[in-house]
């Protein structure tokens, strides 16, 4: 067993409902949800609930020195052990609903790409609808915000009430292919455009 899976093992048997997995995320699954991260310019990504780091990697790759990478992370632990291996990206230790404030400490505004690894599924509804309006407020017209999902688990209540928000809060949201080399199997939702609230429309 690896290092990071070990951690990733242990902080889960802690708080199952802050890390959400018993294992980091595959190579190709980290290929599909960074893939709206620019290739080129100075982009500014934001990466939420980053664990060991499976998809910092492959954000780190297409960035190549590029840009701003500030990756959230709730679990002291897990950031720490994110922030020795990634020198080059911006770990924060704090609550992901707190986006806007985040970005303006830093003297950004908006995120290029918002790139997610949170365990969606085992929030509620209220703390789904917290973050997600942390990730709207951050977006500009061109913002892509991707995460992911088990396919095991998509027929499940929780799994489907967070697929009926992605579908209120976004006018575009794509599901990607199942990604089977996954432990275990997952896809990625490619969202854009967030609705404007009733007022503003």
């Amino acid at each position: 067993m690896t290092n990071d899976t070990a951690l990733f093992l242990g902080q889960w048997l802690r708080s199952p409902g802050t890390v959400g997995a018993v294992a980091p995320s595959s190579r190709r699954l980290a290929e599909a949800v960074a893939s709206p991260v620019p290739l080129r310019g100075d982009p500014v990504i934001v990466e939420l609930g980053p664990g060991t780091g499976a998809f910092t990697a492959e954000i780190q790759r297409r960035l190549g020195g590029r840009g701003h990478h500030m990756a959230v992370e709730i679990n002291p632990r897990l950031a720490e052990f994110l922030a020795a291996g990634n020198p080059g990206v911006d770990v924060v230790v704090d609550d992901a609903a707190r986006l806007p404030q985040l970005l303006q400490e830093r003297g950004l505004s908006k995120a290029d790409a918002i790139v997610s690894g949170l365990p969606w599924a085992a929030f509620s509804a209220d703390t789904q609808a917290r973050l997600l309006e942390a990730v709207t407020a951050i977006m500009g017209t061109h913002t892509a915000f991707t995460t992911f999902a088990y396919s095991f688990a998509k027929r499940l209540p929780p799994a489907r009430r967070f697929r009926r928000r992605l579908a209120d809060t976004f006018e575009e949201v794509v599901v990607g292919r199942t990604v089977w080399g996954n432990v275990p199997p997952a896809f990625v939702y490619h969202a854009r455009r967030p609705r404007l609230p009733a007022s503003e429309s």
